[in-house]
């Protein structure tokens, strides 16, 4: 192909998509929107970038090489779809007028299973290695070995295995767990947490973030961030949709989309570029006509098509089977447990950017959940306002627990502490001091009015007693379905329906996606502690808050009660 005709393949493709010939998501269609308008504003002279057709000819020629490892196409010459043609033309076409390095520094690609994501990271990755003189590095990362060693078997196939046999004999050696372009010394690593090798990423030109979603920690993204000083240096996402919503990909999952959305004018970020194809959220998934939307690959063959219906009706059959039909084949963030209390699509849309400040001088029920003295402790606040109901939580750990959770690294105990929303107290275990403390400053502060303190008896007793000889009003809330039932079911029911609002609070989010409901007889409901997996207590605090809540607050005269 001429450098004309690449261009047209892309802009054309990206027609087609705004224009809706083919068909795409929503996010979809604002990245080819993002990239026709950039290229009318790349005709003004003062605009900082230009699309450099040239470099992605040479890509396009550099795929032209190599032959498919798998699939019906297997053997077969890779000739890169109009697609994928749009990721590269977009990586490696956008450059800056006063340097000519690269425009996008960073990469979010997300994508159905099965759509050659593999084989594009491959190629990317070999390009670099191999068309530069700059010494460059190349790191493929997972949060496991298999995680990073999928894209590093494509590569060493299609070396091995290239379109014209023996053409990269004796430019390249594979040693020490690396591919090493004997010319310019450049190279490709696979990395990962569970080697304990990550840190050594010290300078890369191309980093890959392979599988974000299996990720419990942005460690190893910030690792690679941290360290690409390459004024040319790029790091790329790419992953399909899962099922903890609490994972860091989710987070720039969020930031990215804001990115693209054109009615959000305050999130900008031109050296970034995002491809998303997923499902709609009010698509049907039984319907076959919007698959291609996760599947632009696997759905453009009768094959694929037929491989995507058995996973269908497999899914149909066993419904524990559908949520990774969804997330994996459709690319569907699926943010339920199976058994789990909160459906976090909901609970994220009653996420409010709230304070203390907002109710001062206002009533409210102070839920208590004092756990054990070794591990979290946590408190929550409601209130009432013109029929909502808004929550509040606080939570406390014993630095040991803070320093074992921070050495377990699967969740994001330190970034909560920097949220305020966790307060870590010195030593092995927690002295509920620390929680009157902080209460009593609020209610000074803010002129709070707690009308009542709803607890969980267990590990209270002294607590309470205390707090009912200053003059608090203390409710015991048995923990039991009887008692729990109603509360569990109707803060549930009332946050679904929009009068309930929560603060914005990622310690708050991560128990609400660990809370796990247990049915008893007549159909009784309550959290239980046990058969979640994770800390739930900021959720039993706030189902104890809205236990007493829901009797007091609504008819409360704020003048009738002050605690000391």
């Amino acid at each position: 192909m001429t450098t004309k005709e690449i261009f047209d393949v892309i802009y054309n493709y990206a027609l087609d998509v705004v224009e809706k010939r083919i068909v795409a998501c929503k996010k979809h269609i604002w990245a080819c929107k993002r990239f026709i308008s950039d290229i009318e504003k790349s005709k003004d002279d003062n605009y900082p970038y230009y699309f450099d057709v040239e470099e992605v000819l040479d890509f396009y020629e550099w795929a032209r090489l190599f032959k498919h490892r798998t699939g019906i196409v297997k053997g077969q010459r890779i000739e890169l779809i109009p697609w994928q043609l749009f990721i590269a033309g977009n990586l490696f076409g956008w450059k800056d007028k006063k340097t000519n390095f690269r425009r996008y520094k960073k990469a979010f690609i997300s994508v159905g299973r099965k759509n050659a994501k593999s084989e594009l990271l491959s190629l990317i990755a070999t390009y670099e290695c191999f068309i530069t003189d700059d010494n460059s590095e190349v790191y493929l990362t997972g949060w496991n070995r298999d995680g990073s060693d999928i894209v590093y078997r494509e590569i060493t196939y299609h070396l091995e295995h290239p379109y014209e046999k023996g053409f990269f004999k004796g430019k390249y050696k594979t040693s020490y767990g690396q591919v090493t372009h004997l010319k310019s010394g450049s190279f490709i690593k696979p990395l990962s947490r569970e080697a304990k090798n990550t840190d050594n990423a010290n300078n890369p030109s191309l980093a890959v973030v392979d599988e974000y979603k299996d990720h419990l920690t942005s460690e190893i993204y910030d690792n690679l961030n941290t360290g690409m000083t390459r004024p040319n240096a790029l790091i790329v996402i790419i992953s399909t949709a899962g099922t903890n919503i609490n994972c860091p990909m989710m987070f720039e999952y969020k930031y990215v989309t804001k990115v693209l959305d054109p009615d959000i004018k305050d999130v900008e970020n031109e050296e970034y570029f995002i491809m998303i194809c997923e499902l709609d959220k009010e698509d049907d998934i039984k319907d076959e006509k919007v698959w291609p939307k996760a599947n632009p690959i696997v759905t453009s063959t009768e094959f694929g098509v037929n491989k995507l219906r058995g996973e269908l009706k497999a899914a149909l059959d066993a419904p524990e089977k559908m949520r990774i039909f969804k997330t994996k084949n459709m690319n569907i963030w699926c943010d339920e447990r199976e058994d789990g209390y909160m459906n976090m699509s909901k609970w994220e849309s009653a996420e409010e950017d709230f304070s203390f400040e907002d109710f001062r001088g206002e009533p409210c029920v102070m839920g208590v959940d004092l756990s054990t003295k070794l591990d979290l402790t946590s408190i929550a606040f409601e209130f009432y306002r013109d029929g909502i109901y808004y929550t509040y939580q606080h939570s406390w750990l014993p630095d040991e627990t803070y320093q074992r959770r921070l050495r377990e690294g699967k969740y994001r105990f330190d970034l909560w502490v920097e949220e305020e929303n966790l307060t870590i107290c010195p030593g092995a275990t927690i002295d509920y001091g620390y929680v009157k403390e902080y209460f009593q400053k609020i209610e000074k502060e803010f002129d709070i009015k707690i009308l009542e303190i709803p607890y969980d008896p267990m590990n209270a007793t002294q607590f309470i007693q205390d707090l009912e000889f200053e003059g608090y009003t203390c409710v015991e809330v048995r923990q039991g379905p009887f008692t729990l039932n109603e509360p569990t079911k109707d803060y549930r029911d009332q946050l679904y329906e929009g009068k309930v609002k929560h603060s914005k609070d990622g310690l708050y989010s991560w128990s609400a996606s660990n809370a796990v409901a247990t049915q008893h007889k007549q159909e009784y409901i309550m959290l239980d502690k046990k058969k979640s997996a994770e800390k739930i207590d900021p959720m039993v605090a706030t189902v104890n808050a809205h236990y007493r809540g829901t009797k007091v607050l609504k008819n409360a005269d704020i003048d009738i009660f002050y605690a000391p």
